[in-house]
């Protein structure tokens, strides 16, 4: 029998944005809840990303809740599994387990106009309606597969790293990563022991930093067990050198010299053949694409079994593999790192707003919302990790923080309204901030850099990071500016939603 359920709220992921907003939900006594999961555990991105190797590039300390401080991270920079087995615990800790829905993977969410609520169509049948949508399906949910010609005909074993197949035993077997991102970076120094023969296919060469990780000592987690303001303290240190380095970034990109000569020392200390060291130096400005750590990198690409080939994989016979450049490999194994659909999310052709238009169509000139959270045409829907709320230099968790409070006073403001009600980002607000975004983006790295990054949409646009600090981000998110919405009702007696613009509200 087909589940139908109302809810004040409903979120869409349980990865860290998911979590986080059920769990600031409850914090203001918001109960009326779900959380819809299409897998069939918690974790987002670090439940589906077990590759080997696969950890973060983030401090552990910084790399978690404010609300649910961990002391027992085992390494200074966390592995995939410590960080998933944290976010079992938050969602245990927090009685979220109620609220979350697995197996709810969201085939279609639809604005209804008259009732002033979205109707939510799941797998399996289940529907749901909800006064308020929190999507936090993050960008590093779908895998991207390049469309390679021939690729289908492969007679070996082809999967992406985010869908890492265990049943398959690499040992022995000659295999092309395909991709340098930050998950090929940590793959090919755990898979080429194994393998007889390691082809790497490198479009663009990235900058990487040597990777200061250690085990965090047993005095160490008492300390921050026993004395948690210890761990604050660590917490906030890690976050002031990262608020720090900013500007460099943002403002002052010629001030990461001195960074690139310590990557290049990174690599020299490994790479001694001058002809493969030039193929992995990179041309453009370090952190025009995302600065990557690792102090097993270099020295993997260095062993006599491993090839690196300074080209994208361009086509594919049978179970040879063919670059751009015209150099072919035998393989029996194909590892795709080509990262995810940042900028074309797939959930956003399942999202129709109140014009009957899906997101994807709203934003087929690029993403854009309000304070990276709220979107034209698409009243009471929020997005946990919206657009230009990335970092090139620090903790994703700040920003999820960032936009929970935005997330708790909108619902607070709808209280305060009362009835049924809905707040539509008007469309000149919504330009002007991404006006003001994209000014301050000029001179960023990013754009600035030389490079092309997954940071850029398919017309060059970087719709993906904040071009400022994260205690900016926070500011600007701290509360609801009602009068950058249109607040929406259904009188009485109408037939059609009606609109108005609040200029003031008291309490």
């Amino acid at each position: 029998m087909a589940q139908h359920e109302h809810v004040r709220v409903a979120v869409i992921g349980s990865g860290f944005g998911g979590l986080g907003a059920a769990v600031r939900l409850r914090r203001e006594g918001i109960t009326d809840f779900v959380v819809l999961e299409r897998a069939d555990s918690v974790g987002g991105t670090w439940r589906d990303n077990t590759y080997p190797g696969c950890a973060c590039d983030v401090p552990s300390h910084l790399y978690s809740f404010s609300f649910a401080p961990n002391p027992e991270w085992p390494r200074t920079f966390s592995g995939q599994e410590h960080i998933r087995a944290y976010l079992e615990h938050v969602a245990d800790t927090f009685g979220l387990r109620p609220h979350i829905r697995l197996g709810h993977e969201v085939m279609m969410m639809r604005w209804e106009r008259d009732e002033l609520h979205w109707v939510i169509e799941t797998a399996g049948g289940a529907t749901f309606t909800a006064d308020v949508v929190v999507s936090a399906t993050g960008p590093l949910s779908d895998p991207k597969m390049p469309d390679i010609p021939g690729l289908d005909g492969f007679p070996g074993k082809v999967f992406h790293s985010a869908r890492w197949d265990h049943g398959y035993d690499l040992t022995g077997k000659r295999v092309a990563v395909i991709g340098t991102g930050a998950s090929a970076i940590q793959i090919v120094p755990s898979i080429q022991p194994k393998a007889a023969e390691l082809t790497l296919f490198q479009r663009t060469p990235p900058w990487v930093m040597p990777r200061m990780d250690r085990r965090i000592s047993g005095a160490e987690r008492w300390l921050h067990r026993t004395l948690p303001l210890t761990g604050t303290a660590r917490r906030g240190l890690l976050w002031g050198i990262r608020e720090l380095q900013v500007s460099a970034f943002t403002k002052h990109p010629n001030e990461l010299g001195l960074v690139e000569t310590i990557a290049k020392s990174n690599m020299a200390r490994s790479i001694k053949d001058p002809a493969l060291r030039a193929k992995l130096t990179p041309s453009y400005r370090i952190g025009c694409k995302r600065i990557l750590l690792s102090s097993a990198y270099y020295p993997a690409l260095a062993q006599p079994n491993v090839e690196v080939v300074a080209s994208g994989l361009a086509e594919v016979r049978g179970s040879t593999v063919v670059a751009s450049d015209g150099t072919e490999a035998e393989v029996d194994a194909i590892i795709f790192g080509t990262g995810f659909h940042v900028t074309d999310m797939p959930i956003a052709d399942r999202v129709v707003g109140a014009e009957g238009i899906t997101l994807a169509e709203s934003w087929k000139d690029g993403m854009q919302a309000l304070r990276g959270a709220s979107v034209t045409g698409f009243p009471n829907w929020m997005t946990i990790i919206g657009p230009n709320t990335g970092l090139g230099n620090s903790s994703m968790i700040l920003v999820i923080e960032s936009q929970l409070n935005y997330m708790a006073d909108y619902l607070r403001r709808l209280n305060v309204l009362g009835g049924r009600v809905a707040l539509d980002a008007r469309p000149s607000a919504v330009g002007a901030w991404n006006r003001r975004v994209q000014e301050r983006m000029k001179r960023t790295v990013w754009n600035t850099g030389g490079c092309t990054s997954w940071y850029l949409d398919a017309s060059g646009r970087n719709t993906t990071v904040w071009p400022g600090t994260t205690s900016e981000l926070r500011k600007v998110t701290r509360s609801v500016d009602l009068a950058e919405y249109e607040v929406v009702r259904v009188p009485k007696q109408a037939a059609a939603p009606e609109r108005s613009v609040v200029e003031e509200i008291v309490g």
